[in-house]
């Protein structure tokens, strides 16, 4: 692989990003090189507090500001003091190792003398403040308490972006002043320590081996052996046994190649320590790029069940707990990307890079640290060497151990992913049997995310059933459960598969059958109850909802759909009854940017549907978003949707009952462009008669 110095001579588009870096670099010393930098010598607290509570979206943090005692929500919201100061200070300390690594990584490429100096200022000032700071005393008592930070984690992850910006100089052949080398290595020793100490009370004493800590306290311990010149004896103890670097691989990471969690956040979280320790590990002569756990898990799996997890447009789902986009979260994931691309040169991770340097850049070419640091290869667009996914094929994906499955089928621009496994614990939500649908040029109906964990809503809204694409009985969220896929089928009629949940609910079976043919994706969601329940079918659209036939709505005084569990910030906007003793047809359009989906739901009789309104997509929660409840009480409901990518609109009819008593579903389009009949066969699951 190139040195940084290579990469700025071979490549443009290398030369230009060391540039870009040690222009923001200037700007963040005030054009002063010479200007003394200033560290907070306050610890940091808890950066999930970093949250307004009116609007529950993520402060504003500007790099730029050295000091801060007022902290702005992107509303204009002004809050001051605990805790949003010491979250503050989590993001400046964290902003201060990464102009380290920055100021690094700029000498590295171009051999700018003060960018050196900056980053052995920021370096030898850290390690002469933290032997300071005392293990914090307002950490939370479930928190594996730190110095620096509340949190062990943070620390360990601040501590390797302070360690690779210290390597990057001595490699780069930087000598430091005895006495800054001095308190390093004392810095260093005391990282060690107590990551050591960390490491055995996570595995030892609380026997939590598989947490996403431990991949980190290895990272951070991986690191602090490699400033240290330990012996390859010593990286062993990180390499075996409980906890360690092939241990962790293999009990937190599902054989199918997703993180034990079920979260696509922590699995990219998880990756990222993994590469940091497998970076430091190749100063000792070993190897785990290459590394397979016992049931075959590896990092080049565990990215590309990534690059197949994603949208047409390289987009990741929010699967459980994570935001939803997110400047950080997104460097992680070009950093992982770039990294995976440079090792295992995968083709299939560039529309994943692609969208991120997009999100975060505005464009698809390489830019900013982590392509300076991770990117290979003459290409300065990411993408020119991958085929465009707009009208490419891509295969169904199920993954069985995790409990995902994601549906495609040639020809239709729809897709559908599908949740069943487990809970995820404390990252898992309350989302069995959830369904996110996507268009081939965006997001239809997708899983919402979730928001800082100082927010009412993390557990309040974006956890709860009633947030998620599926079903809830009794007003109340479902039960922490596991639920099984009972039939998977691909061939050239259509993508099927069959969900069945018995731990939701007491008394309760849920089954969803899924379809998805050419031409539409077919919905059908059935449950049975022991005693008469209030059953909600829940849709929370991203795309805008256009409801038609209006007049048959009638407009609400406003109302609450209930107290409990996420229901009281559903706001109920009008309704659709159906008083008649046949079920009707409800239609609407759901119109996304640059495509249109037509979608009709089965409305039984005596059933309520409603138009409501929520708490949005977790990366803003006030732009609240449209959605529908459809209500119906019994012991038993069939709830049928159907979705068709295109102009017209469709009409279900329940038209009669097949031979063995079942429900027949039609489906037609008004202008007769598509017109199909389905049934659920006890066998063959969901089927188009015909």
């Amino acid at each position: 692989m190139k040195t940084l110095r290579d990469k700025a001579a071979a490549w443009d588009w290398s030369r230009l990003a060391a540039d870009e870096l040690k222009a923001e670099l200037a700007e963040s010393r005030d054009q002063q090189p010479h200007r003394e930098i200033r560290l907070p010598h306050e610890p940091g607290g808890w950066w999930h507090q970093y949250v307004c509570p009116e609007h529950h979206a993520e402060l504003l943090f500007d790099p730029l500001e050295q000091d801060a005692v007022q902290f702005r929500c992107p509303h204009g919201c002004v809050l001051e003091g605990e805790p949003y100061r010491g979250a503050w200070l989590v993001f400046r300390h964290q902003a201060m190792a990464r102009y380290a690594l920055q100021a690094a990584a700029v000498y590295a490429a171009d051999g700018e003398e003060w960018c050196a100096g900056m980053a052995k200022e920021i370096l030898a000032g850290y390690a002469r403040q933290f032997p300071l700071y005392p293990v914090h005393p307002d950490a939370q008592p479930w928190m594996l308490k730190g110095r620096a930070f509340h949190q062990a984690l943070t620390e360990a992850i601040w501590s390797t972006t302070l360690i690779r910006a210290y390597l990057l100089l001595k490699d780069s052949g930087v000598e430091f002043a005895q006495a800054d080398e001095e308190a390093l290595q004392t810095f260093f020793t005391m990282l060690e320590e107590s990551m050591e100490q960390y490491r055995h009370i996570l595995i030892h004493e609380k026997k939590n081996a598989e947490n996403n800590y431990t991949a980190w306290l290895n990272a951070s311990l991986a690191c602090v052996y490699a400033a240290k010149g330990a012996d390859k004896a010593k990286l062993q103890t990180l390499l075996d046994g409980p906890g360690g670097y092939y241990h962790h691989l293999s009990i937190g990471v599902k054989p199918d190649g997703f993180e034990f969690e079920g979260s696509t956040y922590y699995h990219v979280f998880v990756l990222r320590a993994y590469f940091i320790a497998a970076e430091m590990c190749l100063r000792f002569g070993v190897n785990l790029y290459d590394a397979k756990g016992e049931a075959g898990q590896s990092l080049q799996g565990m990215l590309q069940v990534l690059a197949e997890l994603s949208g047409d447009q390289g987009q990741l789902p929010a699967l459980h707990d994570g935001p939803y986009n997110r400047v950080p979260f997104a460097r992680e994931i070009i950093e992982v990307f770039e990294t995976g691309l440079s090792v295992y040169g995968s083709r299939e991770l560039l529309p994943v890079l692609a969208y991120h340097y997009r999100y975060i850049l505005g464009t698809d070419k390489r830019g900013g640290l982590e392509a300076l640091l991770y990117g290979n290869g003459p290409a300065a667009e990411v993408n020119l060497f991958a085929p465009a996914q707009d009208g490419k094929e891509r295969p169904s994906l199920m993954l069985a151990d995790s409990g995902f499955a994601v549906l495609r089928h040639k020809g239709n621009p729809l897709s559908v992913q599908t949740d069943f496994g487990e809970h995820g614990g404390s990252h898992g939500h309350f989302d069995k049997l959830h369904v996110s649908i996507m268009h081939r040029l965006g997001e239809v109906a997708p899983e919402m995310g979730t928001v800082p964990y100082g927010s009412d809503l993390r557990l309040g809204w974006y956890a709860t059933t009633a947030s998620h694409n599926t079903v809830t009985i009794g007003g109340s969220s479902q039960a922490p459960h596991t639920a099984a896929c009972t039939l998977f089928r691909e061939d050239e009629q259509g993508t099927n598969i069959r969900l069945r949940s018995e731990g939701a609910y007491p008394g309760t079976v849920l089954e969803r059958h899924l379809l998805l043919t050419g031409e539409v994706l077919v919905d059908w969601f059935r449950v049975t109850t022991e005693g008469e329940e209030t059953i909600d079918w829940w849709l929370h659209p991203s795309a805008e909802l256009a409801p038609l036939g209006k007049e048959a709505w009638t407009a609400l005084t406003p109302q609450t759909a209930g107290t409990e569990d996420g229901y009281g910030l559903v706001e109920l906007l009008s309704r659709c009854d159906n008083t008649s003793s046949e079920a009707q047809s409800a239609a609407w359009s759901l119109n996304g940017d640059g495509f249109a989906v037509q979608a009709a739901v089965l409305q039984a009789p005596e059933a309520e549907l409603y138009e409501i309104r929520t708490p949005g997509i977790a990366e803003d929660p006030s732009q609240t978003i449209g959605g529908l409840l459809l209500r119906q009480k019994g012991t038993a409901a069939d709830f049928v949707a159907v979705y068709r990518a295109g102009g017209e609109p469709l009409r279900l009819s329940a038209v009669s009952q097949n031979s063995g008593g079942g429900l027949v579903v039609q489906a037609n389009a008004e202008t007769g462009a598509f017109s199909g009949s389905f049934a659920v066969d006890p066998v063959l699951g969901l089927v188009q008669l015909g």
